[in-house]
């Protein structure tokens, strides 16, 4: 049997139910997501996970190894697919792990 959903309230007054640990509101997360541009595309998992980093841009994301941003907690494999197509668009590409700069 699932665990019961427990009534949370978050920093901003929204009310919601979860089952899990997780401190995350939904409704929060609706509103920050951006309507359109690189981070759009991403979950909010994803897109916290790269913003933990700093990465707003398909230029700030070609800066890192395709394995390190793999590696993000929240980074799963259907955010791949989004993020190589923003770096193709803009004839760019994940970091080369053989490089030295």
């Amino acid at each position: 049997m699932p665990p019961a959903k427990s009534l949370r309230t978050c920093p901003n007054g929204h009310q919601y139910y979860k089952s899990s640990d997780c401190p995350t509101c939904p409704q929060c997360e609706a509103e920050a997501r951006p309507p359109d541009g690189f981070l759009a595309a991403f979950s909010a998992p994803a897109r916290r996970a790269l913003q933990s980093l700093g990465i707003d841009t398909p230029g700030k994301l070609s800066k890192y190894t395709q394995k390190e941003i793999m590696s993000l907690h929240g980074m799963g494999p259907a955010s791949l697919p989004k993020m190589k197509a923003a770096l193709q668009e803009k004839g760019l590409d994940f970091k080369n792990p053989n490089s030295r700069i």
